[in-house]
């Protein structure tokens, strides 16, 4: 091969490599450059370092350990309210309203409790007859006793208790109740094994002091919050709740709540969650529970006798009389008699309206509550004297101490209290039109506000019935048919035994509703009418 073919050769050769070493480095660039551009369209992040989840590591604090030790203490309490409804009569509830209530039930008063009072549930008694609602309780017996509020039980038909991580729902049993502190005392008796929880002395609770609130806020068991107490001895409850002297805290509460315990940081139960104020019906800072030693002498009198006795000389007064007052009429303390009760004690030791009570047993009253406080821890039938000042001058007065829910038996939560089992009792009758009626007690009507004579009740509608056709609606109370009188179920059942198909039926009720300025309940009369079908 001669030099110039050899060389001819070479030249070939390495640009034979050189192309060949450029395609390499092209074939390079190109992956390269799409690998980068895939990953900037994948949103990565290259000088990123990945996070890393270590083992898990227990970090006990004394809200873990004490949320632990009550968690088995704490229960759901579920209340059923009005007659639980039949398939042959059911109570339907009305148009937008809905068939559970969870503890509080609205109004207008700044100062709320967690669970309505309304007997048959809802918003100033628009709500169907049938109810259902939700509260909180804690085991303070390891034989069933549970203490709660009585408001989440007052009325119920039905009361089941749930444990946490328990689905079983337990029966209980209403022991005994005081209306008077709002406590109540229910029993389950399945043979659970029980874990009741540690008693503290409320007297003992200083404000600043930590406190915890377990329950069950809007149906969620076992709920811990924690927060201070805020303040002591607060009164917020008027006339009817004269012995309650509530604990404070912004410990978190809210429906649900009510019945459930406040807890000091030991544990220890220190007060039984009742109340909240509040604008909307929720958790806005400020709760209020009962005094666990309040709530104790009442269960120890509950289960004891099964009621609670409070002794009342029968005088009322106002708590907020201003010194120029006792200036006048000649005192610098005391209890200034604005009421006395006919026929009661201090009506029949000579205490007189504008007497000044200054002593009781000997010992100075300092004001109301003072007095209200020391009258009512003394034994029923006992004697004592009292001191007052009438006219400037010094009198000492003996009577029989008597019993406070006798003395004051009109007032409005002895009352209510008197006719829960009358009207619980009473139980309904299944009539021609697909109704259910029941006779009109007198409790009955005052827990309804109804003043009227006459009617019976209306506590349920067959769905499909003659009377759900022409628009009667449960709690709607039935005054007449076709112009004749309806006083009782008897007068219901005579008139319709009188009445064929393809008559002419013209219903009389009343129907509750609010007015339109004051925001009170309001009876209005409605007239259903139709033709009686062959099967009514």
């Amino acid at each position: 091969m001669s030099f110039f073919a050899q060389l001819r050769r070479q030249k070939l050769l390495s640009a034979t490599l050189l192309l060949f070493t450029l395609s390499i480095g092209i074939l390079i660039g190109t992956l390269v450059t799409t690998a980068v551009r895939a990953e900037k369209a994948q949103g990565g992040a290259p000088d990123a370092t990945p996070l890393v989840i270590p083992n898990p590591v227990q970090i006990s604090t004394a809200f873990t350990a004490l949320a632990k030790q009550l968690e088995p203490s704490v229960v759901n309490i579920t209340s059923t309210f009005g007659p639980r409804p039949s398939q042959q009569a059911r109570t339907r509830r009305r148009q937008g309203q809905p068939d559970q209530d969870d503890d509080d039930q609205g109004g207008s008063d700044l100062f709320r409790r967690f669970f309505g009072q309304d007997p048959f549930g809802g918003d100033q008694g628009l709500a169907p007859y049938h109810r259902e609602g939700t509260g909180s309780g804690v085991v303070v017996d390891r034989n069933g006793y549970i203490l709660t509020n009585l408001h989440v039980v007052d009325g119920a038909s039905r009361i089941q208790v749930k444990f946490t991580g328990d689905p079983t729902e337990y029966a209980a049993k209403l022991i005994g109740s005081d209306p008077e502190t709002d406590v109540a005392v229910i029993k389950i008796e399945d043979g659970k094994k029980l874990v009741p929880a540690k008693i503290g002395n409320s007297d003992g609770v200083q404000v600043g002091d930590w406190a915890v609130a377990i329950g069950s806020p809007f149906g969620f068991e076992a709920t811990v919050t924690a927060g201070i107490i805020s303040a002591k001895g607060r009164d917020i409850g008027g006339g009817e709740h004269q012995l309650q002297k509530f604990i404070q805290t912004d410990a978190a509460i809210n429906p649900g709540n009510s019945g459930g315990p406040l807890l000091d940081i030991q544990g220890q139960v220190i007060g039984i969650n009742t109340a909240i104020a509040t604008e909307n019906g929720g958790y806005q800072g400020i709760g209020f529970a009962l005094p666990i030693n309040l709530a104790v002498n009442v269960y120890n009198q509950i289960v004891k006798t099964g009621r609670v006795s409070r002794g009342s000389i029968g005088v009322g007064f106002n708590g907020n009389e201003k010194p120029e007052t006792f200036k006048v009429y000649g005192a610098s303390h005391g209890v200034f008699v604005t009421q006395v009760t006919p026929g009661g004690p201090g009506d029949k030791a000579g205490i007189k309206v504008e007497d000044v009570i200054v002593a009781f047993n000997g010992q100075p009253v300092k004001d109301g509550d003072d007095l209200v406080s020391r009258v009512s821890a003394t034994p029923v039938g006992s004697g004592a004297a009292v001191t007052v000042l009438r006219g400037g001058k010094r009198m000492d007065l003996k009577l029989t101490v008597g019993e406070r829910s006798e003395v004051w038996a009109d007032a409005p939560q002895f009352r209510r209290f008197r006719h829960q089992e009358e009207g619980r009792e009473e139980t309904s009758t299944e009539v021609k039109f697909g109704l259910n009626v029941r006779n009109l007690t007198e409790g009955l009507r005052d827990r309804l506000g109804f003043d009227q004579k006459g009617g019976v009740l209306i506590a349920g509608v067959v769905d499909g019935s003659f009377a759900e056709d022409i628009g009667v609606a449960p709690r709607d109370i039935l005054m007449a048919i076709n112009k004749q009188p309806v006083n009782s179920v008897d007068d219901l059942q005579r008139i319709q035994a009188k009445l064929k198909p393809g008559d002419a039926v013209a219903f009389r009720v009343m129907r509750s509703g609010l007015d339109t300025e004051g925001g009170h309940i309001q009876w209005r009369p409605a007239f259903p009418a139709g033709t009686l079908p062959a099967n009514p």
